[in-house]
């Protein structure tokens, strides 16, 4: 990139060691201004520290927002309505804050007159194709800077050292390194690294931050009853809730109970393998009350059609086309099914498990009349003679085939 054409930038900005030194950074090997960016994603951080740290820095153009309500709405909301997993466990708690982050960096460098971004995400991960992929699709001529990608400050000394040839200041607990690499939001806590990078040994009971351990969980179970609307969550034991504020109770309950622990080796989109611990509590639960509500007011064709288009949409969110027109195709079709998801679901809560024990729906499509072991007067069981011999037909005909056409 031509450093003489980037004259002001809009850096996702945390106010830790890593972005400080960008900040600086930027400015010394870019000579440009620097807007500091930092979202409140329920990551549970204090965030004035970061609008400090920016003033020291000498920035006068600082944003500092809540995004809680819309993250859980606009973008958590609708990929729980899809029931999307990676690879079959991962709740993508870290994938699905992407997009907001990129989308509010475009806004502000927009509004200011900026004419790049820049974040914080190394040259191994995933979350720089999630920033930069995101960030093009809103903002095709956006410039983006990756530092990680273009400095030789590849070590924690060398950060240290460069923190403190500029004067940067380093908080104590931040010179010595830290065991293991943690993101954070109002969805989940994700660990990586250090620590964890042999899969062969078993994570250290002090990576998991959110959650209690299973096992010293309360030996009493604890039900409750969330209440949906077309797929949503709304209410939690019949208390209407914001969407944030929802979630934030289900994390409550999950961590009490040491539920949605997950230690997963994935697929990185760029090619290699990884390690991570997640936590996912509240995420947890209510997906297991989504597909609750699901299995008693959405019909047979459509919840396995969903099921076969969930993986695609994950990989979606994972690989970071949630501005993707396929992603949006999807999301289409998936709302389209919620319509008359709309009811209430029991959740047992019991030493890390999350389990449904009832569920009930004006939209219902389960007909106690239909299901009964008892007589009943709406189903002729020798209807099933001829649904039997109409679907056993063309096996019939390859077991002949079979034996020669007898």
């Amino acid at each position: 990139m031509d450093k003489s054409s980037v004259n002001k930038v809009v850096l996702a900005y945390s106010g830790g060691l890593d972005t400080s030194v960008i900040l600086k950074w930027l400015k010394v090997e870019y000579d440009c201004e620097v807007v500091t960016f930092t979202a409140d994603l329920g990551q549970g951080e204090e965030l004035e520290p970061a609008r400090l740290n920016a003033e020291r820095a000498g920035i006068t153009e600082i944003y500092i927002e809540d995004l809680r309500e819309e993250f859980v709405r606009d973008f958590v909301f609708p990929m729980f309505r899809a029931n999307a997993v990676y690879e079959g466990l991962y709740l993508l708690g870290t994938s699905i804050a992407r997009p907001l982050i990129a989308k509010r960096l475009v806004e502000i460098a927009e509004a200011t007159g900026a004419d790049a971004v820049a974040h914080g995400a190394t040259g191994k991960g995933n979350d720089q194709v999630r920033f930069e992929l995101n960030a093009y699709a809103l903002n095709p001529d956006i410039k983006v800077i990756a530092p990680w990608r273009e400095w030789d400050l590849n070590s924690r000394e060398k950060l240290i050292a460069f923190a403190e040839q500029h004067q940067i200041q380093i908080p104590k607990d931040k010179r010595g390194e830290a065991p293991f690499s943690v993101d954070a939001n109002l969805l989940h806590t994700s660990s990586e690294g250090k620590v964890l990078e042999d899969p062969g040994k078993v994570a250290p009971d002090y990576v998991y931050q959110r959650t209690v351990d299973p096992k010293d969980a309360p030996d009493e179970a604890e039900t409750i009853c969330i209440g949906f609307e077309k797929g949503d969550a709304v209410s939690i034991n019949g208390k209407k809730l914001s969407p944030a504020t929802l979630l934030t109770k289900l994390n409550d309950y999950g961590r009490k109970h040491g539920i949605g622990r997950l230690d997963l080796v994935e697929n990185r989109f760029i090619g290699m393998k990884s390690r991570g611990v997640y936590e996912t509590p509240g995420g947890t639960i209510l997906l297991a009350a989504h597909r609750g509500i699901e299995q008693i007011t959405l019909e047979r064709g459509a919840a396995h059609l969903k099921d076969e288009l969930m993986p695609k949409y994950a990989e979606l969110i994972y690989n970071g086309f949630w501005f993707a027109p396929e992603r949006e195709m999807l999301q289409a079709a998936i709302d389209k099914s919620q319509e008359h998801v709309a009811g209430e679901v029991d959740i047992e809560l019991y030493k890390g498990s999350a389990n449904i024990v009832a569920r009930r729906s004006d939209q219902t499509l389960y007909s106690e009349a239909h299901v009964t072991f008892e007589e009943d007067a709406v189903y002729d069981q020798k209807d099933a003679e001829g649904f039997i011999k109409l679907n056993a037909l063309r096996l019939k005909l390859l077991a002949r085939r079979g034996q020669g056409g007898k």
